[in-house]
């Protein structure tokens, strides 16, 4: 009897895959990390073959390391980086050019193109997202733009695009030899291509992109069974597609509205659930999709999308030197009591929630001798808890909800330094899980639902167990004193490009 769900978790910087058990508990994971390619100031590229390469191998690593058949699965569930574009040949199954990261800033000048009729709000209304770089759309229109004889392949019907959900569910399930060319809801409204009330393709926004339909995925449900694997988990279903942020808040069984997450990653992203219709911010945020079970209503959600928080910690240990693991900013970070009087904005691809700034770059204020690599270090920590206030801020001005607590998930929440900070900042408890690895977990959940290994998202509710939480221990004055100080520092960002 089959009593293990997979997840395979693609994300920017590696690739792993887990083995949950029917409590919701890790029975095994292997995770390897892929190469991250810089072309240009501001370009960011994954070579999607390694990718898939790397796929593969915590595939396999997981089941030899748990003494696991595939057999013993009952589903696979995929989640992913999710506006990271891949376009690739149906035929060959290779990709015509280099993955376009979700931080690249190349489209810049396509944005700003296509901004000047309408403004930078053009398509907002039926996509629920600003004209941005972050997006996936702008990325493939690039690509049709700028490499040799692809626009031509597309009209054909030749080229396949999609997130990396795409790419790794078209492979999974047999590549050039009949694999699905699927993606769920939640991935393709981060393309800025589909209809947030149809739930499909916008012809009109195609258009004017001028991406042709036939390169596009098919849009599904984000918990259904979409094909079945061949390889190394040969005959299991591929049965739940969630984009990273979406599969967090399906794992912190966010089910109600107004129950939100933060996950704490390369970048950092704030989910709260507004329910079955789409709620248009005024506040610099995104509506996007929360996820889709099976026939059921779509979900939808407000995001606060932060593009550099945890890729800042390794900066600090690729680029400086100043720390030789991620682990060691707390450390270097607790060895001065307060920040010095500096703060450090990281605006390194443009500025994300709630400012929409892509000619920002980064700065540190406030320097003067006194300050240390110690009070750097905090400061890194720092900019983490302040951005996420920010978006906080805009969350609770565009839902009319105030947040009472917030549920966190990541590599960083074992930072104890940050978490008690973030606490501070917000004022509001924050709250761990047992299992922080939610965004394995929720592509896990999904996958799970569509076969019935679990019968309904009552019965994940009851797996969620609280592991810690931090309490705000700040003073309310001083906590605004530095909070006006950060977004003094954040306005010395703006437009940097010229």
């Amino acid at each position: 009897m089959a009593e293990y769900v997979g997840a395979l978790d693609q994300g920017t910087t590696s690739t792993r895959f887990m083995i949950f058990d029917h409590s919701g508990g890790v029975v095994g994971i292997d995770q390897k990390e892929h190469e991250q390619i810089y072309p240009k100031p501001g370009w960011v590229e994954h070579d999607a073959l390694e990718i898939w390469t790397r796929c593969q191998e915590v595939i396999k690593g997981a089941l030899q390391k748990t003494g696991l058949k595939a057999s013993d699965l009952v589903a696979v569930g995929i989640t992913n980086q999710r506006e990271t574009a891949v376009v690739w040949d149906k035929k060959t199954g290779k990709p015509v050019h280099n993955a376009i990261v979700w931080q690249d800033t190349r489209t810049d000048l396509i944005c700003n193109e296509l901004a000047k009729d309408g403004g930078q709000d053009r398509f907002r209304a039926k996509v629920g997202l600003p004209l941005a770089t972050y997006f996936s759309g702008p990325k493939v229109k690039w690509l049709l733009e700028n490499v040799e004889g692809l626009r031509a392949k597309a009209e054909a019907g030749d080229l396949a695009f999609g997130n990396i959900d795409t790419w790794c569910i078209w492979n999974l399930t047999g590549g050039v030899n009949g694999g699905v060319h699927v993606t769920d809801v939640t991935n393709a409204s981060r393309t800025m291509l589909m209809n947030l009330e149809t739930l499909d393709w916008d012809p009109e926004i195609l258009k004017i992109m001028g991406i042709p339909k036939a390169m596009l995925p098919e849009i599904r449900a984000s918990s259904e069974t979409y094909g079945k694997c061949v390889g190394e988990l040969a005959g299991i279903p591929v049965a739940g597609d969630l984009g990273d942020q979406q599969a967090a808040i399906f794992g912190q069984t966010c089910y109600s509205v107004g129950e939100a997450k933060n996950t704490y990653g390369t970048g950092n992203f704030m989910l709260l659930n507004t329910g079955t219709k789409p709620v248009q911010s005024k506040n610099g945020l995104l509506t996007t999709l929360g996820y889709k079970i099976g026939k059921q209503p779509a979900v939808y959600c407000l995001e606060g999308s932060i593009a550099i928080t945890g890729a800042l910690v390794q900066w600090m240990r690729d680029n400086l030197g100043m720390i030789s693991t991620s682990a060691d900013i707390e450390t270097l970070a607790k060895t001065v009591e307060d920040n010095g009087g500096a703060y450090f904005v990281p605006a390194f691809s443009g500025l994300f929630a709630p400012y929409w700034k892509s000619d920002a770059r980064g700065v540190i204020a406030g320097l003067t001798r006194y300050v240390t690599k110690g009070h750097i270090a905090r400061a890194v920590l720092e900019a983490t808890a302040w951005q996420t206030r920010e978006v906080l801020d805009a969350m609770n001005a565009d839902s009319g909800v105030a947040l009472t607590a917030l549920k966190v998930d990541g590599g960083m929440v074992f930072n104890e330094l940050l978490m008690q900070f973030q606490a501070d900042v917000l004022g509001v408890p924050v709250i761990r899980p047992k299992v922080a690895e939610t965004t394995a977990l929720g592509a896990a959940y999904a996958a799970g639902l569509a076969v019935g290994f679990w019968k309904e998202v009552e019965e994940l509710r009851k797996n969620w167990q609280v592991d810690r939480t931090w309490e705000p221990k700040m003073d309310p004055t001083e906590r605004e004193k530095e909070y006006k100080l950060w977004k003094k520092a954040v306005t010395r960002t703006f437009d940097w490009v010229e």
